[in-house]
């Protein structure tokens, strides 16, 4: 079988199952060339991403980030300064800092707000006979609820989705732009995020930019400088990866209606089933990681240097960790996908994008008795983020 898991187009269908099951049969650790020269390991089985992402000492985020191409070195040092790009020490200060603002607690308090706010976008929903589910409802939600979290301006939510969506999807012509655009809506972005935690420092504010800028760790505050960075992580991965599960969830579940009716009928169910949801969707395809020694996995040597790409979408249909792995299974008991990575850089806003999910589908399930697909979704053009770029439906009003 010929292997490529790198060019963008075989991802246009979705996962490609065929390729990776190969891969985690024939060649579990694979290098692959890479169009540009050299080339990276490809990991696929589950046990071997969740080994090197727990290893933080021998594979290294902060060296070269974590996506597969090489990026320019203007970039590379921004890049380096947001938390998923930071290995410890540097790593725990920000980290903490966040992990301090999405306690249980703290997610339970919020629950109110989120349900609010999908109450209104199923409202504005109602009265339109077509529209693009991906855009119009499963994007409003993350987008609005982090914008509302962080207090910004709603003239700037659009804003903020485009610059999220020129630096996840450059690799597809309708979304992204050249490599000078998806630079410049970086630096926009975060400098936009400096701008807000200038305004708020001291200020005594309780939104989430100004109880991030205002605490003390270990004694220190976070920096404007470092919050812009840490704003750009949050603003983006709050909106492309919790748009991306609940388009693609909704999807799974009207092409098979007993089960869209058996969550209706018994909403209690929905935790394990946005579970699924995660893993079979998985929002994200991989992250790299850069061996920092001569090192080995699964009896392969590695040497110092080598690019490592662990593959999420794979790892989450391992037939060695789940049973029937290409079963859409809403009841699956033992579930431990990797949708949100693993280990130091396990995804601070997992929990809250599981919550947005939930509330999500149990409003629509309160305001609509379905939806029709009018056509079939497409996919973003990418290597990395594995979401629907449109999805054309048809209401039905309750």
């Amino acid at each position: 079988m010929k292997i490529d898991v790198y060019n963008p187009d075989n991802y246009l269908n979705g996962i490609p199952h065929a390729q990776f099951q190969w891969l985690r049969e024939n060649a579990p650790v694979h290098w692959h060339e890479h169009p540009a020269g050299g080339g990276y390991w490809v990991l696929s089985r589950h046990a071997d991403v969740m080994a090197v992402s727990r290893d933080f000492q021998t594979f290294s985020a902060e060296q070269g980030f974590v996506l597969v191409d090489d990026l320019p070195e203007s970039t590379l040092e921004m890049a380096r300064n947001q938390l998923l790009g930071m290995d410890p020490p540097r790593h725990a200060k920000p980290r903490r800092a966040v992990i301090s603002r999405f306690t249980s607690s703290r997610l339970k308090a919020l629950e109110p707000q989120i349900r609010t706010i999908a109450q209104e976008i199923m409202q504005a929903a109602q009265g339109k006979d077509t529209l693009d589910f991906v855009d119009d409802l499963a994007g409003d939600l993350p987008t609005a609820v982090i914008c509302q979290l962080m207090d910004i301006p709603r003239d700037m939510w659009k804003q903020i989705r485009d610059w999220s969506d020129m630096q996840t999807s450059s690799s597809d012509p309708d979304l992204g732009g050249s490599e000078e655009e998806v630079l410049q809506a970086s630096i926009e972005m975060g400098t936009y995020g400096f701008e807000l935690a200038c305004e708020r420092k001291d200020k005594g504010g309780d939104d989430l930019i100004s109880l991030l800028i205002n605490q003390q760790v270990d004694g220190e505050l976070i920096s404007e400088a470092e919050f812009a960075s840490l704003f750009v992580q949050i603003a983006v991965a709050g909106n492309e990866t919790t748009r991306g599960l609940i388009s693609s969830g909704m999807y799974e579940l009207l092409q098979r209606p007993e089960l869209y009716r058996a969550l209706e009928a018994a909403p209690e169910k929905l935790p394990a089933a946005v579970e699924e949801m995660l893993r079979w969707t998985c929002p994200l395809h991989y992250f790299r990681r850069t061996a920092s020694c001569d090192t080995e996995i699964a009896g392969t040597p590695i040497k110092a240097g080598d690019k490592v790409v662990m593959l999420y979408s794979s790892a989450n249909f391992d037939e060695a960790v789940f049973e029937r792995p290409m079963g859409f299974d809403i009841q699956r008991q033992e579930n431990p996908h990797m949708a949100f990575g693993h280990g130091i850089h396990l995804c601070l806003g997992a929990n809250l994008a599981r919550m947005e999910a939930r509330i999500f589908f149990e409003e629509f399930f309160q305001y609509f008795a379905g939806a029709e697909l009018l056509d079939a979704p497409s996919y973003i053009r990418s290597n990395s983020i594995h979401a629907f770029k449109t999805m054309p439906v048809r209401l039905l009003p309750r």
